[in-house]
């Protein structure tokens, strides 16, 4: 019995359009597109070249620290501080350039903070053998306690002879795309290549499928785990200094519950909690999902008070989804 060439390629069509259906990031992205869509008709305002600028850049830090949440997420493991380091970082690059330093000292000491941040939640976790959620948990009181006494719980807002420069990086424009974006997606192509091209990012997904195993064939599981905790505060950090661009001006209420909204995005984009499942466009366009919802409860009027509920609403939706696919995949 033979099979013509129009038969294999039939097979291959539906095996990839099946594949395709089947993945939950396929379908929040289409989520993404109906919104945008319907918003569009819906109201005048949305489609406007300034609106859809403000949305990207609102969106793409949340999408930063996504992408540094996703490979911690992984792993099987979470990070709460995300929030609290981004608040450090912010206020020690304000602090270090309100003092007269340049631009790269600042940023420099701000990621330094983050990596520390970052450094101590994996030591705790891989060597200690601590859970992620207390670790974590913990270290967001941390965070903030030493950005609030770095300040003094003051605001900052002059940011010394390089001023300019950090306000373009965070609120400028590259050929029409705000900087933020512009960043987003160059660490989204960078998680992308990582996780599908290297050691590193097999290393990753091995861990979150079966720690155990992964360990009996010879994956540095502790020196990963730390590593990985180590990129989800350096993204923060990276979000951290972008903000205080944006905003010109920084608080120590900055990034406050910023965590639920990280999580939200990746868990949304389609990785699991449970570890083993993630994408770098996934935390992308879950991030993209959350701050469209968001721009369409102001433009229709709505309570943005609504907003944790509709995020809370997709977390468990999306996370019955997971379940339910495992469930069938076991059958």
């Amino acid at each position: 019995m033979t099979v013509s060439l129009d038969d294999t390629i039939n097979r291959q069509t539906h095996s990839s359009l099946s594949w395709l259906f089947s993945r939950q990031t396929f379908w929040v992205f289409m989520a993404v597109v109906l919104a945008c869509l319907v918003l569009s008709v819906m109201t005048d305002t949305f489609a406007t070249q300034k609106n859809l600028f403000n949305v990207t850049r609102n969106f793409a830090f949340v999408g930063i620290i996504a992408l540094g949440m996703t490979v911690v997420i992984v792993t099987g493991g979470i990070d709460l501080s995300v929030g609290s380091t981004l608040c450090l970082a912010a206020i020690i690059c304000g602090m270090t350039m309100s003092a007269g330093y340049p631009i790269w000292v600042g940023a420099g000491a701000a990621i330094a903070a983050s990596l520390a941040v970052g450094l101590v939640n994996g030591l705790l976790i891989a060597y200690m053998g601590m859970p992620p959620f207390v670790v974590t948990l913990g270290m967001l009181s941390i965070a903030r306690s030493l950005a609030m006494v770095t300040s003094n719980n003051k605001m900052v807002y002059q940011f010394g002879p390089d001023q300019d420069i950090l306000l373009w990086l965070g609120g400028g424009t590259t050929l029409g795309i705000a900087n933020p974006v512009i960043v987003l997606v160059v660490l989204a192509l960078i998680t992308g290549f990582v996780f599908r091209w290297t050691r590193f990012g097999r290393h990753i997904f091995a861990i979150g499928g079966n720690e155990h195993a992964a360990t009996l064939t010879g994956v540095p599981v502790k020196r990963i785990k730390v590593i990985v905790y180590i990129i989800s505060a350096l993204t923060a950090g990276i979000a951290g200094i972008l903000e205080v661009g944006w905003l010109g001006g920084v608080t120590t209420n900055l990034g406050q519950g910023m965590e639920l909204s990280v999580i939200a995005a990746v868990v949304i984009g389609g990785a699991n909690l449970a570890g083993g499942v993630g994408t770098a466009f996934g935390a992308v366009v879950g991030s993209a999902l959350i701050e469209v919802i968001r721009n369409s409860l102001i433009l229709l009027g709505i309570s943005t008070f609504w907003q944790l509920a509709f995020v809370g609403t997709f977390i468990i939706i999306a996370v019955m989804f997971d379940r339910i696919r495992s469930l069938r995949q076991q059958e």
